[in-house]
């Protein structure tokens, strides 16, 4: 892997880690299209280069993180069944990222749920922004959105394990967790930028460790572009989702991602395209 193209992955990492469309099927595609081949370097960059999507969100959020601590106890209650069924499933996991066809299936039941969504809870795009209150002396308070409650936060973090098969993306698992527990879909998604920090943070500091022996000298700087890349792009596409997601909600998500499965679909079996490098 060159340089070029561990900023291209990058690009696409920091692109599609918070939006709704599965950033597994696009690394398929990117892999496919710059002919990356498999290495055990590869799998761990596709995950290591997730961190700097992570420091995004709290730099974007850097205030929300200090909130309270009841925000904390929240995130960890919301992250349990992600760690419970990770560490369980992890063998199981790994052998339907090597599945593509898998990928694109759930790309298009993903989409479609996701119209059906869209409409079913459209009337939450309705959302609550953080204010600012300033008291008689000037000292200013910022009141921020409600956080879910314990039980609302373990249901988003039940379906936060749905997103554990490929092409069903994380981010729209939680979201849609979020609706079903009538939050707004700003409060939803901003919500689920909050449990990626430690889903995403632990899963990957465990891949990276495992496969720590395959990072030679030569792959820090491609680790190093990797991340800075991801991390400025994932700032860009955060603001850019919140504003397209409380304008248009869900729908037109749902709409790329049955197209992408059917690209990777035909791709596979009709023009034979080597999806299959990913294996």
């Amino acid at each position: 892997m060159t340089t070029f193209e561990a900023v291209v992955l990058g690009i696409v990492e920091g692109l599609t880690e918070f939006l709704p469309v599965s950033s597994t099927g696009h690394m398929i595609l990117t892999q496919a299209a710059l002919q990356i081949q498999e290495s055990s370097f590869v799998k761990v960059f596709l995950i290591n280069i997730q961190f700097g999507a992570i420091l995004a969100v709290l730099v974007t959020y850097f205030r929300r993180f200090f909130q309270s601590f009841e925000f904390y106890k929240i995130l960890i209650v919301a992250f349990i069944p992600a760690m419970v069924f990770g560490f369980t499933l992890n063998k199981f996991i790994d052998s339907l990222l090597e599945s593509v066809p898998v990928v694109a299936v759930m790309l298009i039941l993903g989409g479609i749920v996701m119209i059906w969504v869209d409409k079913l809870f459209k009337d939450s795009l309705i959302h609550e922004d953080e204010e600012i209150h300033i008291d008689e002396d000037g000292h200013e308070t910022i009141i921020y959105p409600p956080l879910p409650t314990y039980k609302e936060a373990f249901v988003i973090g039940l379906s936060q394990c749905v997103a554990m098969i490929p092409g069903v993306s994380r981010s729209a698992a939680t979201i849609i967790g979020g609706l079903t527990q009538k939050m707004s879909f700003k409060n939803s998604a901003e919500f689920s930028f909050f449990l990626a920090v430690p889903t995403i943070s632990a899963a990957a500091l465990y891949k990276t460790y495992a496969g720590f022996k395959s990072i030679k000298g030569v792959h820090v700087e491609q680790l190093v572009y990797g991340n800075i890349t991801s991390f400025i792009v994932a700032l860009i596409a955060i603001q850019f989702f919140l504003a397209f997601l409380n304008k248009f909600g869900l729908k037109y998500f749902g709409y790329y991602r049955i197209i992408l499965g059917l690209i990777i679909l035909v791709g596979i079996y009709v023009f034979h395209l080597p999806f299959q490098i990913l294996k």
